[in-house]
């Protein structure tokens, strides 16, 4: 059974930063796809961000490119994301997710097999 646990999140100013984790437990296999997605009150969860096996190959959704960083650290089973430049419209609760078929993109909801229990993070204006 693969469990993964968000930390770094909290409360910060426009146009601060943060930077949140995830760790990995169980087995999480460096093909794995793993991905960040957010969801603001009253909204559908979103894609933020993905990483396949190689630390080169990233995806962002529009709203997040330029100013988010996705990485990942397969020796210790955990992915980052890198938040900067966080505007208020960034606030929500922010998810880590694992893909077992890492050799397709998916930016959906449903095409992710495992999750974390999500991090509120929040941005003041």
């Amino acid at each position: 059974q693969v469990q993964l646990v968000e930390s770094g999140g909290g409360l910060v100013q426009a146009g601060g930063s943060l930077r949140l984790s995830c760790a990995a437990s169980g087995k999480i296999f460096s093909s794995y796809t793993m991905g960040w997605f957010r969801q603001a009150p009253g909204k559908e969860r979103e894609f933020v961000a993905a990483v396949r096996w190689t630390e080169g190959d990233t995806a962002y959704a529009d709203s997040v490119k330029g100013r988010f960083t996705i990485s990942r650290d397969d020796a210790k089973n955990a992915v980052f994301l890198q938040l900067d430049t966080l505007k208020p419209e960034d606030t929500a609760v922010y998810y880590c997710a694992a893909r077992r078929a890492g050799w397709m993109w998916s930016y959906t909801v449903g095409g992710y097999d495992y999750w974390g229990q999500g991090i509120q993070v929040s941005v003041s204006s």
